[in-house]
């Protein structure tokens, strides 16, 4: 089970360090191993402080998805309790750079943000950066990384994050040479070591790892490796710890979370753990994603239904409105099934928001493809869609395939998705002008001081007035109008 740290406990973990004996020898226990190297990074952290004369910085940078923000708040506690002053700024003594792959413009952009920290470099040579995440289980990567960006100095992948103090010890005690460690992959499910949350009353939590589909465009399951789901009561344990430290709502997180529990020593399916979550004494909201399409089952389509915790947004990846491109996807189902599926779950929850993914440009795709895809935007009536050019992946079937489509011609057509899914979008948000609803609130709003910010059930935003002790908690908004995609309420009582 994670520990978590936060503001009452960092001071009684960092002490429970500083009494681990760093000279005795290296426990066999994982866990155990990691907090004996957490000590030892502290000396180093404690070192480098006293040689600054202040607490050196840490900057840790998100790319990508929800579970890398997950693994993000794992490196975050572990650098604050090894000594690190956790900042904003990535002009500090520490930067980590958290990769995705997915799409190749992810790739750009860290290599363009490592040019930067390259300058700074070389006016603070003590000055250290890591890479870790998707980007890092690539090969061509990693022969990039060697050539052109030897002033990076530690590197690790996805499946050894639970390493991060060793790793980090290793890179103190280099004579700064780069340190790479990848691993292929692993059957290792290591979550019970430091963890900062980013929300005190909202939390992710990882229930399973990797992916067994291989759709064709997807580089996840070569960077993220097979699925292996945690066991129930090591998920149920850590959940109960959240809500007992001020934790209302739950986000449960797998690249395929509808697959859940198959490769367990005892089955379990997705729905049943859900029905285990949900009556956790004093969680008020569960959210999850990813779902498959071809993993979703009645099951648990009726957990969701007869849920009062289950929040009613579901987010179901389409890609492609068009069955012969999504046999060649690998998607395993087609837009007859996927429309079906859809039905049956507008019909038995007719207040579900259901959001998708959405990738125009696939090899071979034609205008046809596309008015197909539009059909299906206008016939699910979609709240929310997540639309992507093609991005093409090395090492991936699909950046085999001789047919790229023409960049001209998939803006064209990425033009005409999105303006049907801006125009679908709006008219669903919109349907709930005039309405009274609960929301969580979250923060700040970023642009106007005066407006706080929360969250429906359905995932919708709304910013009304409010003050900051209104943040974790539940309010009553009247939603007043609707911009676009979100509202501006007021607060009801």
């Amino acid at each position: 089970m994670a520990v978590y740290v936060n503001k009452d406990n960092a001071e009684e973990m960092a002490a429970f360090i500083e009494k681990i004996d760093i000279h005795g020898p290296v426990p066999a226990d994982e866990t155990k191993r990691q907090y004996y190297y957490m000590a030892k990074v502290r000396k180093h952290v404690e070192a480098l402080t006293e040689e600054l004369g202040r607490k050196p910085g840490c900057c840790v940078v998100t790319f990508g998805c929800q579970m890398n923000a997950r693994d993000s708040e794992k490196l975050t506690g572990i650098l604050q309790l090894v000594g690190y002053d956790i900042v904003e700024t990535e002009q500090t003594d520490f930067v980590i750079y958290n990769t995705c792959t997915v799409r190749d413009n992810a790739n750009q952009r860290v290599y363009g943000r490592l040019g930067e920290l390259k300058r700074y470099k070389r006016s603070n040579p003590q000055m250290k950066i890591a890479l870790c995440g998707c980007m890092m289980q690539e090969p061509t990567v990693i022969e990039k990384l060697q050539k052109s960006y030897r002033f990076v100095n530690l590197i690790f992948g996805t499946h050894n994050i639970f390493r991060f103090p060793e790793l980090l010890n290793a890179m103190f005690e280099s004579n700064g040479d780069m340190i790479i460690d990848i691993w292929r992959d692993t059957d290792q499910i290591v979550e019970d070591l430091p963890v900062e949350r980013k929300y005190p009353f909202k939390s992710g939590i990882n229930i399973m790892f990797g992916c067994n589909n291989f759709c064709t465009y997807c580089i996840v399951p070569y960077v993220r490796g097979r699925e292996r789901s945690r066991k129930p009561e090591d998920i149920i344990a850590e959940i109960k710890a959240l809500v007992a430290d001020g934790v209302v709502e739950i986000m449960l997180l797998g690249q395929n979370v509808n697959s859940y529990g198959k490769n367990l020593e005892q089955p379990i399916t997705f729905a049943q753990l859900l029905q285990q979550v949900e009556q956790i004494e004093g969680l008020e909201r569960i959210r999850f994603m990813t779902s498959h399409p071809k993993d979703l089952s009645d099951e648990l389509i009726e957990v969701m239904a007869n849920s009062q915790k289950i929040c009613r947004h579901l987010h179901l990846p389409l890609q492609s409105g068009s069955t012969r491109i999504l046999k060649v996807m690998n998607r395993v189902y087609t837009k007859e099934s996927y429309l079906e599926l859809a039905a049956k779950i507008r019909e038995r929850i007719p207040d579900i928001a259901l959001s998708t993914d959405i990738i125009v440009g696939f090899p071979g795709e034609t205008y046809e493809d596309v008015l197909e895809t539009i059909d299906v935007i206008e016939k699910v009536q979609f709240e929310n869609a997540f639309t992507f050019i093609y991005s093409q992946r090395t090492g991936t079937p699909a950046a085999a395939m001789t047919n790229q489509v023409p960049e001209a011609e998939v803006k064209a057509h990425f033009d005409l998705v999105l303006q049907k899914v801006q125009e679908v979008s709006r008219s669903r948000i919109g349907l709930y002008e005039g309405q009274t609803v609960e929301i969580l609130v979250e923060e700040k709003n970023g642009q106007d001081e005066s407006l706080m910010t929360g969250r429906m059930s359905n995932n919708t935003l709304v910013h009304f007035p409010g003050t900051e002790d209104l943040i974790g908690k539940f309010v009553q908004v009247r939603l007043t109008k609707c911009p676009g995609f979100y509202y501006i309420g007021e607060q009801i009582g």
